[in-house]
Protein backbone atom coordinates (compact mmCIF):
# COMPACT_ATOMS: atom_id res chain seq x y z
CA UNK A 1 0.00 0.00 0.00
CA UNK A 2 1.64 3.49 -1.17
CA UNK A 3 0.30 6.56 1.04
CA UNK A 4 -1.34 8.89 -1.18
CA UNK A 5 -1.99 12.60 -1.15
CA UNK A 6 -2.94 13.97 2.05
CA UNK A 7 -3.45 17.82 2.83
CA UNK A 8 -0.71 17.24 5.53
CA UNK A 9 1.70 15.31 2.60
CA UNK A 10 1.34 17.76 0.00
CA UNK A 11 4.45 20.28 0.69
CA UNK A 12 5.98 23.64 -1.05
CA UNK A 13 7.96 22.48 -3.38
CA UNK A 14 9.95 25.55 -2.73
CA UNK A 15 11.31 23.47 0.02
CA UNK A 16 12.33 20.40 -1.73
CA UNK A 17 13.30 21.62 -5.29
CA UNK A 18 14.40 25.20 -4.58
CA UNK A 19 11.84 28.15 -5.15
CA UNK A 20 10.00 27.32 -7.99
CA UNK A 21 7.76 30.62 -7.94
CA UNK A 22 8.56 33.07 -4.75
CA UNK A 23 5.70 35.17 -5.03
CA UNK A 24 2.87 32.52 -5.49
CA UNK A 25 2.10 30.58 -2.19
CA UNK A 26 3.98 27.43 -1.60
CA UNK A 27 3.18 24.50 -4.17
CA UNK A 28 1.88 21.28 -3.14
CA UNK A 29 3.48 17.88 -4.07
CA UNK A 30 3.22 14.93 -3.17
CA UNK A 31 6.17 13.23 -1.01
CA UNK A 32 6.68 10.46 -3.90
CA UNK A 33 7.96 12.83 -6.06
CA UNK A 34 10.68 14.36 -4.50
CA UNK A 35 11.39 10.59 -3.24
CA UNK A 36 11.37 9.43 -7.21
CA UNK A 37 14.05 12.29 -8.21
CA UNK A 38 16.45 11.15 -5.31
CA UNK A 39 16.15 7.72 -5.87
CA UNK A 40 16.23 7.96 -9.81
CA UNK A 41 19.23 11.18 -9.84
CA UNK A 42 16.78 13.26 -11.74
CA UNK A 43 18.83 16.41 -11.05
CA UNK A 44 21.63 15.04 -11.87
CA UNK A 45 20.22 13.55 -15.17
CA UNK A 46 18.77 16.60 -16.24
CA UNK A 47 22.21 18.57 -15.51
CA UNK A 48 24.53 16.58 -17.21
CA UNK A 49 22.25 16.78 -20.39
CA UNK A 50 22.43 20.27 -20.23
CA UNK A 51 26.46 20.49 -19.76
CA UNK A 52 26.55 18.14 -23.01
CA UNK A 53 24.10 20.36 -25.25
CA UNK A 54 25.50 23.44 -24.48
CA UNK A 55 29.27 21.79 -24.98
CA UNK A 56 28.65 20.53 -27.73
CA UNK A 57 26.00 22.51 -29.66
CA UNK A 58 24.22 19.81 -31.43
CA UNK A 59 22.16 21.17 -34.81
CA UNK A 60 19.32 19.01 -33.53
CA UNK A 61 18.78 18.28 -29.82
CA UNK A 62 16.58 15.92 -29.54
CA UNK A 63 18.66 13.03 -31.34
CA UNK A 64 21.41 13.84 -29.93
CA UNK A 65 20.12 13.66 -26.06
CA UNK A 66 18.73 10.26 -26.87
CA UNK A 67 22.24 9.28 -27.86
CA UNK A 68 23.11 10.72 -25.07
CA UNK A 69 21.17 8.77 -22.67
CA UNK A 70 21.38 5.24 -24.74
CA UNK A 71 25.51 5.63 -24.20
CA UNK A 72 24.64 5.90 -20.22
CA UNK A 73 28.30 7.35 -19.81
CA UNK A 74 27.10 10.03 -17.39
CA UNK A 75 29.32 8.10 -14.31
CA UNK A 76 32.13 6.81 -16.63
CA UNK A 77 35.64 7.29 -15.02
CA UNK A 78 37.10 10.87 -16.13
CA UNK A 79 40.19 11.02 -13.60
CA UNK A 80 43.83 12.90 -13.97
CA UNK A 81 46.49 11.12 -11.82
CA UNK A 82 49.51 14.22 -11.28
CA UNK A 83 52.60 14.07 -9.52
CA UNK A 84 56.54 14.32 -9.80
CA UNK A 85 58.98 12.45 -11.64
CA UNK A 86 59.28 8.76 -9.90
CA UNK A 87 56.14 9.46 -7.91
CA UNK A 88 54.55 6.56 -9.21
CA UNK A 89 51.66 8.23 -10.88
CA UNK A 90 51.89 5.93 -14.05
CA UNK A 91 52.16 2.48 -12.20
CA UNK A 92 48.65 4.00 -10.20
CA UNK A 93 47.22 5.12 -13.54
CA UNK A 94 47.35 1.48 -15.01
CA UNK A 95 46.71 -0.23 -12.19
CA UNK A 96 43.67 1.90 -12.00
CA UNK A 97 42.70 1.51 -15.65
CA UNK A 98 42.97 -2.16 -15.29
CA UNK A 99 40.82 -2.15 -12.35
CA UNK A 100 37.99 0.07 -13.86
CA UNK A 101 37.98 -1.71 -17.41
CA UNK A 102 38.80 2.40 -18.32
CA UNK A 103 41.10 3.88 -20.87
CA UNK A 104 44.68 4.88 -20.22
CA UNK A 105 45.65 8.48 -21.92
CA UNK A 106 49.11 9.32 -21.85
CA UNK A 107 51.42 11.44 -24.26
CA UNK A 108 53.01 8.28 -25.43
CA UNK A 109 50.17 6.46 -25.51
CA UNK A 110 48.39 9.69 -27.98
CA UNK A 111 51.29 10.22 -30.60
CA UNK A 112 51.60 6.52 -30.95
CA UNK A 113 47.74 5.88 -32.32
CA UNK A 114 47.82 4.44 -35.87
CA UNK A 115 45.76 5.77 -38.63
CA UNK A 116 45.95 9.58 -37.63
CA UNK A 117 47.77 11.80 -39.69
CA UNK A 118 47.13 14.26 -36.31
CA UNK A 119 49.47 11.90 -34.20
CA UNK A 120 52.27 11.28 -37.19
CA UNK A 121 52.43 15.62 -37.00
CA UNK A 122 52.77 15.09 -33.11
CA UNK A 123 55.65 11.92 -33.57
CA UNK A 124 57.50 14.30 -35.49
CA UNK A 125 57.34 16.97 -33.46
CA UNK A 126 58.05 14.90 -30.55
CA UNK A 127 61.24 12.79 -31.67
CA UNK A 128 62.38 16.36 -32.80
CA UNK A 129 62.09 18.70 -29.60
CA UNK A 130 60.73 15.92 -26.80
CA UNK A 131 57.98 17.98 -25.98
CA UNK A 132 54.38 18.89 -27.62
CA UNK A 133 52.84 22.44 -28.37
CA UNK A 134 50.10 22.81 -25.89
CA UNK A 135 47.28 23.15 -29.28
CA UNK A 136 48.50 20.01 -30.85
CA UNK A 137 48.57 18.21 -27.51
CA UNK A 138 45.00 19.57 -26.59
CA UNK A 139 43.92 18.65 -30.08
CA UNK A 140 45.45 14.78 -29.82
CA UNK A 141 43.43 14.64 -26.37
CA UNK A 142 40.17 15.94 -28.26
CA UNK A 143 40.52 13.39 -31.07
CA UNK A 144 40.96 10.24 -28.44
CA UNK A 145 38.23 11.21 -26.62
CA UNK A 146 35.54 11.24 -29.01
CA UNK A 147 36.16 7.81 -29.34
CA UNK A 148 33.46 5.33 -28.73
CA UNK A 149 35.85 3.40 -25.81
CA UNK A 150 36.49 6.90 -24.30
CA UNK A 151 33.19 7.97 -24.08
CA UNK A 152 31.74 4.29 -22.82
CA UNK A 153 34.81 3.34 -20.51
CA UNK A 154 35.74 6.95 -19.28
CA UNK A 155 39.25 7.90 -19.37
CA UNK A 156 42.29 8.41 -16.92
CA UNK A 157 44.72 10.90 -18.08
CA UNK A 158 48.52 10.68 -17.12
CA UNK A 159 50.43 13.44 -16.36
CA UNK A 160 48.13 15.62 -18.08
CA UNK A 161 47.61 18.06 -17.95
CA UNK A 162 51.64 19.83 -17.74
CA UNK A 163 51.17 23.58 -17.52
CA UNK A 164 48.27 26.28 -16.66
CA UNK A 165 47.49 26.50 -20.32
CA UNK A 166 47.01 23.25 -21.24
CA UNK A 167 44.03 22.56 -18.58
CA UNK A 168 42.80 26.08 -19.37
CA UNK A 169 42.57 24.36 -23.10
CA UNK A 170 41.24 21.36 -22.26
CA UNK A 171 38.63 23.20 -20.17
CA UNK A 172 37.50 25.29 -23.18
CA UNK A 173 36.67 21.83 -24.98
CA UNK A 174 34.72 20.86 -22.16
CA UNK A 175 36.75 18.07 -21.03
CA UNK A 176 36.22 17.69 -17.33
CA UNK A 177 37.92 14.99 -15.03
CA UNK A 178 35.54 14.21 -11.84
CA UNK A 179 38.43 13.25 -9.56
CA UNK A 180 42.01 14.58 -9.63
CA UNK A 181 44.81 12.78 -7.87
CA UNK A 182 48.29 14.43 -6.99
CA UNK A 183 51.18 12.32 -6.00
CA UNK A 184 53.21 14.10 -3.51
CA UNK A 185 56.99 12.90 -1.69
CA UNK A 186 59.74 15.33 -0.26
CA UNK A 187 62.01 15.63 -3.76
CA UNK A 188 64.76 13.66 -1.70
CA UNK A 189 62.80 11.01 -2.12
CA UNK A 190 62.49 11.33 -5.61
CA UNK A 191 65.68 11.58 -6.72
CA UNK A 192 67.09 8.47 -5.35
CA UNK A 193 63.95 6.57 -6.16
CA UNK A 194 64.54 7.79 -9.68
CA UNK A 195 68.24 6.30 -9.92
CA UNK A 196 66.95 3.01 -9.81
CA UNK A 197 63.96 3.29 -12.15
CA UNK A 198 63.93 0.71 -15.15
CA UNK A 199 61.54 -0.19 -18.44
CA UNK A 200 60.47 -3.24 -19.54
CA UNK A 201 60.60 -2.16 -23.59
CA UNK A 202 58.03 -4.85 -24.28
CA UNK A 203 55.55 -4.92 -21.82
CA UNK A 204 55.88 -0.90 -20.54
CA UNK A 205 55.82 -2.43 -16.95
CA UNK A 206 57.84 0.06 -14.55
CA UNK A 207 60.42 -1.46 -12.22
CA UNK A 208 63.07 -0.34 -9.53
CA UNK A 209 66.44 -1.98 -8.39
CA UNK A 210 65.53 -1.29 -5.12
CA UNK A 211 62.21 -1.54 -4.28
CA UNK A 212 60.65 -3.76 -7.02
CA UNK A 213 63.39 -6.05 -9.24
CA UNK A 214 61.41 -8.87 -11.13
CA UNK A 215 62.07 -12.40 -9.93
CA UNK A 216 62.06 -13.49 -13.74
CA UNK A 217 65.90 -13.20 -15.22
CA UNK A 218 64.43 -12.86 -18.96
CA UNK A 219 63.30 -9.96 -17.68
CA UNK A 220 65.71 -8.69 -15.88
CA UNK A 221 67.88 -9.23 -18.90
CA UNK A 222 65.80 -6.84 -21.35
CA UNK A 223 65.38 -4.28 -18.56
CA UNK A 224 66.62 -0.85 -19.79
CA UNK A 225 67.39 2.77 -18.52
CA UNK A 226 65.02 4.89 -18.92
CA UNK A 227 66.91 8.60 -20.63
CA UNK A 228 66.59 11.24 -18.17
CA UNK A 229 67.04 10.03 -14.85
CA UNK A 230 70.23 11.57 -13.73
CA UNK A 231 70.05 13.08 -10.50
CA UNK A 232 70.47 16.69 -11.92
CA UNK A 233 67.66 16.16 -15.02
CA UNK A 234 65.57 15.01 -12.34
CA UNK A 235 66.36 17.72 -10.27
CA UNK A 236 65.75 20.44 -13.01
CA UNK A 237 62.34 17.92 -13.62
CA UNK A 238 61.12 18.38 -9.97
CA UNK A 239 61.86 22.32 -9.86
CA UNK A 240 59.70 22.89 -13.59
CA UNK A 241 57.08 20.21 -11.67
CA UNK A 242 56.41 22.30 -8.63
CA UNK A 243 56.28 25.58 -11.05
CA UNK A 244 53.73 24.68 -12.87
CA UNK A 245 51.82 22.79 -10.38
CA UNK A 246 50.61 25.80 -8.01
CA UNK A 247 49.33 27.33 -11.33
CA UNK A 248 47.16 23.88 -12.35
CA UNK A 249 45.43 22.91 -9.29
CA UNK A 250 43.47 25.82 -8.64
CA UNK A 251 41.82 25.01 -12.26
CA UNK A 252 40.19 22.15 -10.36
CA UNK A 253 38.48 23.05 -7.10
CA UNK A 254 37.36 21.09 -4.19
CA UNK A 255 38.13 17.58 -6.45
CA UNK A 256 41.52 17.45 -6.00
CA UNK A 257 43.16 14.63 -3.25
CA UNK A 258 46.80 14.70 -2.15
CA UNK A 259 47.75 11.06 -1.39
CA UNK A 260 51.42 10.66 0.28
CA UNK A 261 53.51 8.38 -2.70
CA UNK A 262 55.96 7.70 -0.05
CA UNK A 263 54.36 4.11 1.28
CA UNK A 264 54.01 0.86 -0.42
CA UNK A 265 52.72 1.21 -4.02
CA UNK A 266 49.72 -0.88 -2.88
CA UNK A 267 48.56 1.42 -0.28
CA UNK A 268 48.42 4.37 -2.86
CA UNK A 269 46.56 2.51 -4.82
CA UNK A 270 43.59 1.51 -2.30
CA UNK A 271 43.91 5.12 -1.16
CA UNK A 272 43.61 6.19 -5.26
CA UNK A 273 41.01 3.44 -5.89
CA UNK A 274 39.18 5.07 -2.89
CA UNK A 275 39.01 8.18 -3.86
CA UNK A 276 37.80 7.49 -7.56
CA UNK A 277 34.88 5.14 -6.57
CA UNK A 278 33.23 8.71 -3.72
CA UNK A 279 31.02 10.84 -5.61
CA UNK A 280 31.27 14.02 -4.99
CA UNK A 281 28.13 15.88 -3.54
CA UNK A 282 25.61 16.96 -5.75
CA UNK A 283 23.88 20.24 -6.28
CA UNK A 284 20.69 18.46 -6.51
CA UNK A 285 17.93 19.73 -3.34
CA UNK A 286 18.41 16.55 -0.99
CA UNK A 287 15.73 16.69 1.75
CA UNK A 288 17.60 14.21 4.46
CA UNK A 289 15.61 11.19 5.90
CA UNK A 290 17.45 9.62 8.47
CA UNK A 291 17.23 6.49 10.13
CA UNK A 292 19.61 5.79 13.19
CA UNK A 293 19.83 2.08 14.40
CA UNK A 294 21.69 0.52 17.28
CA UNK A 295 21.39 -1.26 20.48
CA UNK A 296 20.25 0.33 23.16
CA UNK A 297 23.04 2.67 24.88
CA UNK A 298 24.66 3.15 21.46
CA UNK A 299 23.98 6.97 21.44
CA UNK A 300 20.95 7.49 19.17
CA UNK A 301 19.15 9.84 20.79
CA UNK A 302 22.02 12.01 21.08
CA UNK A 303 22.76 11.86 17.93
CA UNK A 304 19.84 12.57 16.40
CA UNK A 305 19.44 15.89 18.43
CA UNK A 306 23.03 16.89 17.11
CA UNK A 307 21.31 16.42 13.79
CA UNK A 308 18.31 17.90 14.41
CA UNK A 309 19.95 20.62 16.31
CA UNK A 310 22.48 21.82 13.26
CA UNK A 311 20.42 20.88 9.97
CA UNK A 312 16.55 21.84 11.22
CA UNK A 313 15.70 18.37 10.94
CA UNK A 314 12.44 16.86 12.96
CA UNK A 315 14.03 14.46 15.26
CA UNK A 316 11.74 11.53 15.96
CA UNK A 317 11.50 9.08 18.77
CA UNK A 318 9.48 6.67 17.90
CA UNK A 319 9.30 5.73 22.13
CA UNK A 320 8.19 9.15 23.08
CA UNK A 321 5.81 9.61 20.05
CA UNK A 322 3.74 6.31 21.79
CA UNK A 323 4.19 7.92 25.17
CA UNK A 324 2.64 11.33 24.07
CA UNK A 325 -0.01 9.36 22.22
CA UNK A 326 -0.84 7.58 25.42
CA UNK A 327 -0.40 11.30 27.19
CA UNK A 328 -2.87 12.74 24.94
CA UNK A 329 -5.78 9.83 25.01
CA UNK A 330 -5.45 10.05 21.83
CA UNK A 331 -7.33 7.73 19.58
CA UNK A 332 -4.40 5.32 19.07
CA UNK A 333 -3.25 6.47 22.54
CA UNK A 334 -5.75 4.74 23.99
CA UNK A 335 -4.96 1.58 21.59
CA UNK A 336 -1.63 1.13 23.16
CA UNK A 337 -2.53 2.48 26.84
CA UNK A 338 -3.05 -1.54 27.50
CA UNK A 339 0.44 -2.77 26.24
CA UNK A 340 1.81 -0.46 28.34
CA UNK A 341 0.20 -1.25 31.39
CA UNK A 342 1.32 -5.07 30.94
CA UNK A 343 4.63 -3.91 29.57
CA UNK A 344 4.29 -5.62 26.46
CA UNK A 345 5.49 -4.75 23.14
CA UNK A 346 2.58 -2.36 20.69
CA UNK A 347 1.86 -4.06 17.93
CA UNK A 348 3.82 -3.18 14.74
CA UNK A 349 1.01 -1.72 12.83
CA UNK A 350 -0.44 0.25 15.26
CA UNK A 351 2.57 2.25 15.97
CA UNK A 352 3.01 3.18 12.15
CA UNK A 353 -0.12 4.41 12.51
CA UNK A 354 1.46 7.10 14.90
CA UNK A 355 4.16 7.59 13.71
CA UNK A 356 3.09 7.94 10.01
CA UNK A 357 1.18 10.65 11.59
CA UNK A 358 3.62 12.35 12.59
CA UNK A 359 6.29 11.85 9.50
CA UNK A 360 3.45 13.23 7.22
CA UNK A 361 3.02 16.46 9.20
CA UNK A 362 4.69 19.57 7.05
CA UNK A 363 7.85 20.16 9.05
CA UNK A 364 9.01 16.26 8.34
CA UNK A 365 8.45 16.80 4.45
CA UNK A 366 9.86 20.06 4.43
CA UNK A 367 12.78 20.09 6.71
CA UNK A 368 13.43 16.10 6.43
CA UNK A 369 13.88 14.12 9.57
CA UNK A 370 15.81 11.54 11.96
CA UNK A 371 13.64 8.27 13.27
CA UNK A 372 15.33 6.34 16.39
CA UNK A 373 13.88 3.18 17.94
CA UNK A 374 12.16 2.03 15.15
CA UNK A 375 11.85 -0.31 12.99
CA UNK A 376 13.11 -3.07 14.96
CA UNK A 377 13.45 -5.86 12.86
CA UNK A 378 13.10 -6.53 8.87
CA UNK A 379 9.09 -6.83 9.17
CA UNK A 380 8.73 -3.90 10.25
CA UNK A 381 11.32 -2.17 8.36
CA UNK A 382 8.59 -3.69 5.11
CA UNK A 383 5.80 -2.34 6.78
CA UNK A 384 7.54 0.84 7.10
CA UNK A 385 8.73 0.75 3.68
CA UNK A 386 5.34 -0.21 1.84
CA UNK A 387 3.38 2.68 3.03
CA UNK A 388 5.74 4.70 1.45
CA UNK A 389 8.21 6.04 4.46
CA UNK A 390 11.58 5.39 3.08
CA UNK A 391 14.95 6.97 4.86
CA UNK A 392 17.57 7.37 2.04
CA UNK A 393 19.94 7.82 4.92
CA UNK A 394 20.49 4.61 7.44
CA UNK A 395 23.30 4.14 9.87
CA UNK A 396 24.31 1.53 12.43
CA UNK A 397 25.70 2.61 15.78
CA UNK A 398 27.69 -0.11 16.97
CA UNK A 399 29.13 -0.77 20.62
CA UNK A 400 31.10 -3.45 22.48
CA UNK A 401 28.69 -4.98 25.22
CA UNK A 402 31.19 -3.87 27.97
CA UNK A 403 30.96 -0.49 26.76
CA UNK A 404 27.17 -0.48 27.02
CA UNK A 405 27.39 -2.21 30.45
CA UNK A 406 29.81 1.05 31.77
CA UNK A 407 27.01 3.18 29.60
CA UNK A 408 24.18 2.27 31.59
CA UNK A 409 24.60 0.56 34.90
CA UNK A 410 25.93 3.36 36.20
CA UNK A 411 22.92 5.42 35.59
CA UNK A 412 21.20 7.18 38.67
CA UNK A 413 18.08 9.31 39.09
CA UNK A 414 17.47 11.60 42.23
CA UNK A 415 13.87 10.42 43.61
CA UNK A 416 13.68 14.33 44.90
CA UNK A 417 14.56 16.07 42.32
CA UNK A 418 14.34 14.21 39.42
CA UNK A 419 18.01 15.05 37.96
CA UNK A 420 19.73 12.12 36.41
CA UNK A 421 23.37 11.51 37.27
CA UNK A 422 25.74 8.85 36.34
CA UNK A 423 28.35 7.39 38.38
CA UNK A 424 31.31 7.88 36.37
CA UNK A 425 30.44 10.82 33.89
CA UNK A 426 28.21 12.91 35.86
CA UNK A 427 28.13 11.71 39.54
CA UNK A 428 26.20 13.82 42.18
CA UNK A 429 27.75 16.72 43.37
CA UNK A 430 27.78 15.24 47.32
CA UNK A 431 27.28 12.11 48.93
CA UNK A 432 24.02 12.63 51.00
CA UNK A 433 22.39 12.98 46.95
CA UNK A 434 24.27 9.78 46.28
CA UNK A 435 23.00 8.15 48.89
CA UNK A 436 19.54 8.48 47.36
CA UNK A 437 19.67 7.56 43.98
CA UNK A 438 18.14 5.05 42.33
CA UNK A 439 18.60 2.82 39.67
CA UNK A 440 16.14 2.60 37.09
CA UNK A 441 15.08 -1.62 36.77
CA UNK A 442 16.29 -1.18 32.91
CA UNK A 443 19.47 0.27 33.65
CA UNK A 444 20.30 -3.64 35.14
CA UNK A 445 22.93 -5.71 33.46
CA UNK A 446 20.49 -8.61 32.84
CA UNK A 447 17.87 -6.50 31.09
CA UNK A 448 20.39 -4.93 29.15
CA UNK A 449 21.80 -8.11 28.01
CA UNK A 450 18.36 -9.54 27.13
CA UNK A 451 17.46 -5.94 24.86
CA UNK A 452 21.04 -6.34 23.28
CA UNK A 453 20.75 -10.16 22.47
CA UNK A 454 17.09 -9.17 20.82
CA UNK A 455 18.80 -6.00 18.70
CA UNK A 456 21.32 -8.24 17.13
CA UNK A 457 19.41 -11.37 16.51
CA UNK A 458 17.68 -8.81 14.20
CA UNK A 459 20.47 -6.24 13.04
CA UNK A 460 21.96 -9.15 10.11
CA UNK A 461 18.06 -9.06 8.35
CA UNK A 462 17.55 -5.23 9.12
CA UNK A 463 21.13 -4.61 7.47
CA UNK A 464 19.81 -6.82 4.65
CA UNK A 465 17.20 -4.87 4.27
CA UNK A 466 18.63 -0.97 4.15
CA UNK A 467 21.40 -2.72 1.74
CA UNK A 468 23.36 1.11 1.86
CA UNK A 469 23.60 0.98 5.29
CA UNK A 470 26.56 2.88 7.10
CA UNK A 471 27.85 0.99 9.64
CA UNK A 472 29.50 2.98 12.44
CA UNK A 473 31.68 2.22 15.52
CA UNK A 474 29.82 4.27 18.20
CA UNK A 475 32.09 3.55 20.92
CA UNK A 476 34.17 6.57 20.52
CA UNK A 477 33.72 10.26 21.52
CA UNK A 478 29.94 11.66 20.68
CA UNK A 479 30.91 14.58 18.51
CA UNK A 480 33.74 12.11 16.44
CA UNK A 481 30.26 9.82 15.82
CA UNK A 482 28.55 13.02 14.92
CA UNK A 483 30.88 14.16 11.94
CA UNK A 484 31.27 10.39 10.66
CA UNK A 485 27.51 10.77 10.66
CA UNK A 486 27.04 14.14 9.35
CA UNK A 487 29.82 13.12 6.55
CA UNK A 488 27.71 10.54 5.39
CA UNK A 489 24.15 12.65 5.54
CA UNK A 490 25.74 15.67 3.48
CA UNK A 491 27.41 13.81 1.20
CA UNK A 492 26.57 10.97 -1.39
CA UNK A 493 26.45 7.29 -0.78
CA UNK A 494 29.90 5.60 -1.39
CA UNK A 495 30.07 2.64 -3.73
CA UNK A 496 31.31 -0.22 -2.05
CA UNK A 497 35.40 -0.87 -2.88
CA UNK A 498 35.84 -4.71 -3.30
CA UNK A 499 38.77 -5.96 -1.64
CA UNK A 500 42.28 -5.94 -3.32
CA UNK A 501 43.75 -9.20 -3.96
CA UNK A 502 47.47 -8.50 -4.81
CA UNK A 503 47.62 -11.01 -7.48
CA UNK A 504 45.28 -8.98 -9.57
CA UNK A 505 47.80 -6.33 -9.70
CA UNK A 506 50.83 -5.73 -12.26
CA UNK A 507 54.18 -5.36 -10.58
CA UNK A 508 55.86 -1.77 -10.92
CA UNK A 509 56.33 1.32 -8.47
CA UNK A 510 56.75 4.31 -9.86
CA UNK A 511 56.46 6.17 -13.43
Amino acid sequence: MTRGPSDSGHQGADALYGDMDATTAPHRIPPEMPQYGEANHIFELMQNLLEQLLIQQPKDPIPFMIKHLQRDSDYVPKIIILGPPASGKTTIAMWLGKHLNSNLLSVESLIAKEYSSLAADARTHYQKFQTLPDVLLVRLLQERLREEDCIRRGWILDGIPETREQALLIQTLGVSPRHVIVLSAPDTVLIERNLGKRIDPQTGEIYHTTFDWPPESEIQDRLIAPAGISEGETARRLLEYHRNMVRILPSYPKIVKVITADQPCVDVFYQALTYVQTVHRSNAPFTPRVLLCGPVGSGKSLQAALLAQKYGLVNVCCGQLLKEAVADKSKYGEMIRPFFEKETAVPSYIIMKVLGQRLDQQDCVERGWVLHGFPRDRDQACLMDSMGYKPNRVFFLNVPFDSIIERLTLRRTDPVTGERSHLMYKPPPTMEIQARLLQSPKDSEEQIRLRMELFYRNSAELQEFYREAITLNGDQDPYTVFEYIESGVINPLPKKVPGLRAKEYPPGEQS
